[in-house]
């Protein structure tokens, strides 16, 4: 027992060397492969830290190429400027040269030009002697026709010098142009309006003239009443007189007067309604008129009442010309001629359309109704320029702005064309006659001739006694003093002919 027991024991021993054993052996083991492991750890380590210095060192290689470059770039352009300079050196050298040369060349020239000047008037004197002996004439009579002579040829240069500036200016000065333009056709003269304040009704039959006076004449007072229109009733076949100086008036009195011969039912009561009627119903017109006429312009933000003032333009006419038809007009003008001239075109247009608002108050002022149109676009937030235009579009008060001048003109274009308005038949002959009479006042004229309604007047003069330069001037000295003695519409066209003739007679 005690022997195995020992036997146990040793053996318990051996096993326990043994593990201690085994256990070094193992620990070796992995402290060389932990060796072996740093090892490798570390030359990985130094590859990436030497990639790394490669890639840092490939990078700043790079940079410093780049900076090479641009240095070597801005040195390229800093010589290609020293070259420029240079050049530019050279050119003022040779322009410097230029000018020193031109500049003793004139010299030479000025001393040339005083030593044949003084030849000049040496050549005139002994010319002058000469003169005065062949002819006769003393120097003072001599200097006189020379005086003349040159009067007349200074003339003549100083008109073609005149024409050759304005071609171009018309052709190179935009801005003087506009000026041009303007200034040239502003002068148009415009007159005052003559209104129409009778509307003639007219009727089928002198039995309605009873009916419409009524029993003691209680029928044409309502009317008169109600409408304030004077109603003249007298021996005029077939036709009833109404007379008012407000043309809305007038068109309500038209209108009831219509309405009630047309019913057949004609008493103070019934007059009384229709006349409230049609009141209201032209008052709608007459806003309706007014927006339409905005829209088909393409003007808007206006004031009610100024589109009311607008629609009430359809019941008024001046020499004939309806109102709205002429302020409409007037505004395709504005605009038409402000784009031409490179001005504000829908600003034009508006001051176009509202230039007459003026002739077409509820109530009537002494005043102009260039300057109440303007006091009325005031009164309802218009802008200045065009309360200015439409004030000065008579010169009743001054331009501020290149729309005021284009309105007057345009103003002046719509009343001046041919078959816009009527015209006194005694003034409009009188206006042709003063056109003949004052061509036929110049020496040299044959016949004269206006045609076109006076836009146009040609002068014939004799061949034989002015040659194609005087019937130049002529022209020119005609169309001055028309401009600045006549009063006319538009322009006046003056064509001076001068013809030859040669007559044969076969036999």
């Amino acid at each position: 027992m005690t022997s195995i027991i020992i036997t146990g024991l040793i053996a318990l021993v051996v096993g326990a060397g043994g593990t201690f054993l085994m256990f070094r052996v193992f620990n070796k083991k992995a402290l060389r492969e932990a060796e072996a492991e740093a090892e490798l750890l570390k030359k990985n380590k130094l590859i990436e830290a030497k990639e790394k210095f490669i890639a840092l060192k490939s990078e700043h290689e790079q940079f410093v190429q780049q900076k090479n470059a641009k240095l070597q770039e801005k040195e390229v352009k800093m010589q290609q400027r020293e070259m420029q300079l240079n050049q530019r050196q050279g050119e003022l050298q040779r322009k410097s040269n230029e000018v020193e040369v031109l500049r003793e060349t004139h010299e030479q020239q000025l001393t040339l030009l005083e030593s044949r000047n003084k030849e000049l008037d040496h050549l005139m004197h002994q010319a002058q002697s000469e003169l005065e002996t062949i002819s006769g004439l003393s120097a003072e009579q001599a200097k006189e026709r020379l005086v003349e002579s040159l009067k007349e040829e200074a003339r003549t240069n100083a008109m073609s010098y005149i024409n050759d500036i304005m071609e171009e200016a018309k052709m190179t000065a935009n801005k003087e142009a506009k000026k041009v333009v303007i200034q040239s056709i502003q002068r148009v003269a415009t007159e005052t309006a003559i209104e129409n304040s009778v509307t003639v009704f007219h009727i089928e039959s002198d039995e309605i003239k009873g009916r419409i006076i009524g029993r003691e004449g209680r029928n044409i007072r309502a009317l008169e009443a109600a409408t304030g229109v004077e109603i003249i009733v007298d021996d005029t076949p077939e036709a009833i007189v109404l007379s008012a100086f407000d043309p809305v008036r007038r068109e309500i009195a038209r209108l009831s007067l219509h309405q009630l011969v047309t019913d057949g039912r004609i008493h103070p009561a019934r007059i009384e309604e229709v006349v409230n009627k049609v009141r209201k119903q032209v008052e709608e017109e007459i806003i309706e008129v007014g927006k339409r006429t905005t829209i088909d312009l393409g003007i808007h933000g206006l004031h009610p009442e100024l589109i009311r003032m607008v629609g009430k333009m359809k019941y008024r006419s001046s020499y004939g010309q309806n109102l709205l038809q002429h302020s409409r007009e007037v505004a395709n003008l504005c605009a038409t001629m402000a784009s031409e001239l490179g001005l504000n075109p829908k600003k034009a247009k508006r001051a176009g359309l509202l230039h007459d608002i003026g002739k077409v108050p509820d109530d009537e002022p002494e005043l102009p109704h260039a300057i109440l149109g303007m006091r009325l676009a005031e009164k309802f937030k218009e802008k200045p320029d065009i309360c200015n235009a439409i004030g000065a579009h008579h010169d009743e008060v001054e331009m501020e702005s290149l729309i005021a001048p284009v309105v007057q003109v345009c103003d002046a274009i719509s009343g001046a064309r041919p078959g816009a308005r009527r015209e006194i038949v005694e003034a409009y002959i009188k206006r042709l006659n003063d056109l003949e009479n004052l061509a036929l006042s110049y020496p040299g004229v044959v016949k004269t001739y206006a045609i076109q309604a006076g836009r146009e007047l040609r002068v014939i003069v004799g061949a034989d006694k002015m040659d194609d330069k005087e019937t130049e001037l002529l022209s020119f000295d005609i169309a001055k003093k028309i401009q600045d003695e006549m009063t006319y519409p538009g322009q006046v066209k003056i064509t001076v002919i001068r013809e030859t003739r040669a007559v044969s007679y076969a036999k």
